[in-house]
């Protein structure tokens, strides 16, 4: 294990709301930047988890005690359709990032450091935190918003200077950002000759896209608050997916409504993570704030068969059981650790979501057959 480069040089202080204050060394930017303090229990993965939209406004804590031992792979590289080749967007999305140690990379697909990636992006980060002891407080208090500072050693801000800048930034909670992940025009992904899905691109990650694009699906991304059209280019769009993304999801209302429109509720339609929420508040459901969240790569879904998979999660918010009934769904999966819904399904077929990830990148893909339902959804509607 080694120091990140320079962090003899440069002090780091990450503050919290409530007044718990950490000290160590920075890496990454010398910078001053707010965001949601949440923790994620993945042991690998942390390139995918630090492009993933959904952590838009947060500054991400990792449970696993030592990062960067694979560095990062190339972030320009893109596939043949055209997307991130190793990470979920194109470019880190978290406000900053606490670690317990860092060590240099050793892998043949390593282009650079996780220092120097984060200096490189403008993202500060924290190492030789007790990211247990952070954890354990977060886990008890709640999540809650904190100011991440790294700057001169010599010169570290007072408790009154962070809580002042804390207090004049806005609230995770209220902050809008979904604008800041969604493409702002259409975009056509696959080819010509494969049925056309939709997506509402709410921060969708690149692997949900190719997630369909592997199952000879064509996708149409669309801006969050775009309509969804019943044709495009002459084709007909065949079914609908609602991807994940950051923040609240009844800061979305555009959206909703978007979704209870009768062209496009009448479409197969697959949500996920934050669409699984989306879904539900178009059904008349209601969603509430977890009190820590599920964020890893080791979360437990249980079907009502008695089957049990393990999935990719990261998110803050959940749907409420006791509302969905009203709108014609069901539960679908739940989670056995604390009982909250996991994934709900109309009774007529054409709906199914997920809170979890079914891609799984990073993390397993023992869902990823829900992906082949959707598609076997899309079949269906064309056959009709």
């Amino acid at each position: 294990m080694v120091p990140a480069p320079d962090a003899a040089s440069r002090g780091a202080t990450l503050y919290l709301e409530d007044g718990t204050r950490f000290d160590a060394r920075g890496f990454g930017a010398s910078a001053r930047r707010v965001g949601e303090v949440v923790f994620t229990t993945g042991m690998a993965g942390y390139p995918e988890s630090l492009t993933d939209p959904s952590y838009r406004g947060q500054i991400l804590t990792f449970t696993f005690p030592l990062l960067g031992n694979y560095g990062v792979p190339d972030p320009a590289a893109r596939d043949a359709a055209g997307l991130p080749e190793f990470l979920e967007s194109d470019g880190i999305q978290v406000r900053g990032v606490v670690v317990r140690e860092i060590t240099r990379p050793s892998h043949w697909q390593s282009t650079r450091s996780l220092p120097v990636w984060l200096e490189e992006s403008g993202v500060p980060g924290i190492v030789g935190v007790d990211t247990r002891r952070l954890t354990e407080h977060l886990r008890s208090r709640g999540v809650m918003r904190g100011v991440l500072d790294v700057g001169d050693l010599r010169h570290r801000p007072s408790n009154e200077e962070l809580a002042a800048h804390l207090a004049a930034a806005p609230n995770y909670g209220e902050e809008r950002l979904v604008p800041e992940v969604a493409v702002r025009a259409p975009v056509v992904y696959g080819s010509a000759e494969d049925p056309l899905v939709a997506v509402i691109d709410c921060g969708v990650k690149a692997s949900i896209v190719k997630a369909l694009l592997a199952r000879h699906l064509a996708v149409l991304r669309l801006p969050y608050d775009q309509e969804v059209p019943e044709r495009h280019d002459g084709r007909p769009v065949r079914g609908l997916l609602v991807g994940n993304g950051p923040g609240d999801p009844e800061l979305l209302p555009g959206v909703v409504e978007e979704l209870r429109r009768p062209t496009a509720r009448e479409m197969p339609t697959l949500g996920i993570c934050l669409g699984h929420q989306l879904l539900a508040l178009a059904r008349g459901g209601a969603t509430f704030k977890l009190k820590y969240g599920h964020r890893g790569q080791n979360k437990t879904v249980v079907f009502p068969d008695g089957t049990a998979v393990i999935v990719s999660e990261n998110h803050g918010y959940a749907v409420d059981p006791a509302s969905i009934a009203a709108g014609g769904l069901r539960a679908w999966a739940s989670n056995p650790d604390d009982g909250t819904l996991e994934g709900i399904k109309d009774d007529r077929g054409r709906l199914v979501a997920l809170q979890g990830h079914p891609e799984g990148h990073p993390g397993p893909q023992e869902a990823g057959f829900v992906f082949d339902r959707f598609r076997e959804m899309v079949a269906r509607k064309g056959a009709a």
